[in-house]
């Protein structure tokens, strides 16, 4: 099993940038897919950017596409999701999960079923 921790929201102004980390303990992190999701209140998790577990192929969801870029430091266990260019919609909580098994079909790393582990979630607050 894997423990998550996200950590580096905050409040920016419309236009800024913030780097989120999600920091892996209780395993080697290279052995797991890892997504970034959000969610608003009253609103779903939604799916934003993943890195399949051999760190080979990385998925977006068009809303983020070209303004958040997933990464991955193998040598901290650590996973960043930059955030540029941000928005008042991009408000939300965000969480990271991790998942070991598999996945044959890329729709695999779009969806909140589709990951076994999840962090704690840091706050994002875009607002001037």
């Amino acid at each position: 099993q894997v423990q998550l921790v996200e950590s580096g929201g905050g409040l920016v102004q419309p236009g800024g940038s913030l780097r989120l980390s999600c920091a892996a303990s209780g395993t080697i992190l290279d052995t797991y897919a890892i997504g970034w999701f959000r969610q608003a209140p009253g609103n779903e998790r939604d799916f934003l950017a993943a890195s399949s577990r051999s760190g080979g192929n990385t998925y977006y969801a068009d809303s983020v596409k070209g303004r958040f870029t997933i990464s991955r430091d193998n040598s901290r266990n650590t996973v960043y999701l930059q955030l540029n260019n941000l928005k008042p919609e991009d408000t939300a909580v965000y969480y990271c999960a991790g998942d070991s098994r598999p996945k044959f079909y890329s729709s695999a790393y779009y969806n909140v079923q589709g990951y076994t582990y999840w962090g704690q979630g840091t706050q994002v607050t875009v607002s001037s």
